[in-house]
């Protein structure tokens, strides 16, 4: 189980059952070469020339991600309902069929990752999902408009394993949390981009509806980024155009710790029984579910309830607005935090996940018995389940943080969405149409998946906490105990989680 190193007498790197390591051993002949020595200035401006080369990029992916979720809502809003005749639960189908092309497409797309150069494929998935968009705007029926939407999520289902797999090639999983949260927190500034989109498109007066409008003209944008980034997004630190051979170097020593490498392009049957007998998987896939459910809904009945208090087409477009900056500040807040905890060697990403569903918890309830006259009171309750974006960044750095070898990675990620279109697939039918604009059962979805949200929380820290502390136990009784581990030569080893005894957990 062990690589040829430089000579008979260098370290030897240790590898997983399948005999091979991760792709960042190319960059050094032997364990011993990784402590090579970094000046901290110049760590400092390498990490933020990464920030520049990745974080832009996904940012804006994720304002168009989240700007799509969104067009159907505003389009409800501009009159397709009536222009295409949609009856009972159409609408609601609408909302659901998109995550369906999401769900089956899911784990190939995941496979597809793993094998293809990660910044490439993205890039062409993006393009094809900003034509799907386009194309929704002639659509002339139910049935057209459904298939349209079920292609547009099956393109889109690469994106968010996509940016997880692109984070933790790049980042220490210290530093991973504020990354996915700068790239999420683009969701708060997509719904209120959504919104000033939607109040200018419905000003134009022209032959086409507002909500024809509405699909070509974002779809036309997600289409130019797509190009961009296929061209410029790279795809892994190793292979880097933008980096120097040094830079490289440091780029992937920065994650010897992590003990989850960088990336290995050989898909490994072994590490996918791992990943389904490990009850994280499974704890992963529940969370994705009832962390979703309110989002399924949200994203596509909350212009619609914004709408029930009261206001205009167009002022309702513009109420998202302070929606989404409260969903950017929510996330930002909780992954500084988190950040400033773990610098002083707290494990907190558990509980802060759990501080910031309490808004979303005390807001459900708020718009289910306050009273329908209390119109302001109802929106800041609206306002309040916004924070639940944060709580999900927090769930989907615990999942990258938290899994080793590359075919686990990526078969764990594509569980964890799995259980993402299932909670979007049901949420929808939770708000029936009978029931507009308070939509009593739809709320009460929310509340009783939050409530089981904290449950699984709860879990998985004691699952996580208690195998750190039997690691440690029996670390501690071998040769050298705790600090004689030989971290560097598992830190590629492309080992899984579970196959590492140097791996420790974050919760």
């Amino acid at each position: 189980m062990e690589t040829a190193a430089a000579d008979d007498s260098s370290p030897k790197w240790k590898v997983s059952k399948a005999g091979d390591g991760d792709i960042a051993m190319a960059l050094f002949n032997s364990p011993s070469e990784i402590h090579e020595p970094i000046d901290p200035t110049e760590e400092k401006k390498l990490v933020r020339k990464i920030d520049l080369m990745i974080l832009p990029y996904l940012a804006i992916c994720y304002v168009f991600f989240y700007v799509d979720k969104t067009t159907l809502s505003y389009a409800a809003i501009f009159g397709i309902r009536d222009d295409l005749k949609l009856v009972g639960t159409e609408y609601s189908w609408l909302s659901s069929i998109f995550y369906f092309g999401f769900l089956a497409w899911a784990l190939p797309t995941n496979l597809l990752l793993q094998r293809l150069p990660v910044g490439r494929y993205l890039g062409a998935n993006i393009f094809m999902w900003g034509v799907f968009l386009m194309l929704q705007a002639v659509a002339h029926n139910f049935a057209s408009l459904a298939a349209l939407r079920a292609f547009a999520g099956a393109a889109e289902a690469c994106s968010d394993p996509a940016f997880l797999l692109v984070t933790s090639m790049w980042y220490t999983r210290r530093q991973q949390p504020i990354r996915i949260g700068l790239w999420y927190t683009a969701n708060g500034f997509g719904i209120a981009l959504g919104g000033l989109l939607g109040f200018g498109i419905g000003n134009i007066k022209g032959a086409l509806p507002s909500w024809k409008l509405e699909f070509l003209i974002i779809g036309a944008l997600c289409c130019i980024w797509g190009v961009v980034m296929f061209i410029f997004l790279p795809d892994s630190p190793v292979t880097a155009k933008g980096l120097s051979q040094r830079e490289k170097r440091i780029a992937v020593e920065r994650l010897r710790e992590n003990q989850t490498g960088v990336e290995n392009k050989h898909f490994k049957p072994y590490q996918v029984r791992d990943a389904f007998s490990d009850i994280k998987l499974y704890l992963f896939f529940f969370l994705g579910v009832v962390g979703n459910i309110p989002n399924g809904g949200i994203s596509n009945f909350g212009t619609l309830i914004i709408k029930g208090f009261g206001f205009s087409t167009l002022v309702t477009t513009l109420m998202q607005i302070p929606y989404g900056c409260i969903i950017a500040i929510s996330i930002l807040t909780c992954v500084f935090l988190n950040d400033y905890m773990a610098r002083n060697g707290r494990q907190t990403r558990c509980f802060f996940i759990l501080l910031f569903l309490c808004p979303n918890i005390a807001g459900s309830f708020g718009l289910r018995f306050l009273a329908a006259d209390n119109k302001a009171g109802r929106l800041v309750c609206y306002y309040l389940t916004g924070p639940y974006n944060a709580a999900f960044v927090m769930i989907l750095s615990m999942s990258t943080a938290n899994t080793a070898g590359h075919t686990k990675k990526v078969v764990t990620n594509a569980v964890l969405f799995l259980g993402y279109c299932t909670g979007n697939i049901a949420g929808p039918f939770f708000y029936k149409t009978a029931q507009a604009p308070r939509y009593q059962l739809g709320i009460w979805s929310m509340i009783v998946s939050h409530l089981l949200e904290v449950c699984a929380i709860i879990a998985l820290r004691f699952v996580l906490s208690r195998e750190n502390k039997r690691r440690d136990r029996i670390q501690s009784q071998m040769a050298g105990g705790l600090d004689g581990r030989d971290l560097d030569a598992t830190a590629f080893s492309d080992m899984t989680d579970r196959e590492n005894l140097n791996f420790r957990y974050i919760y």
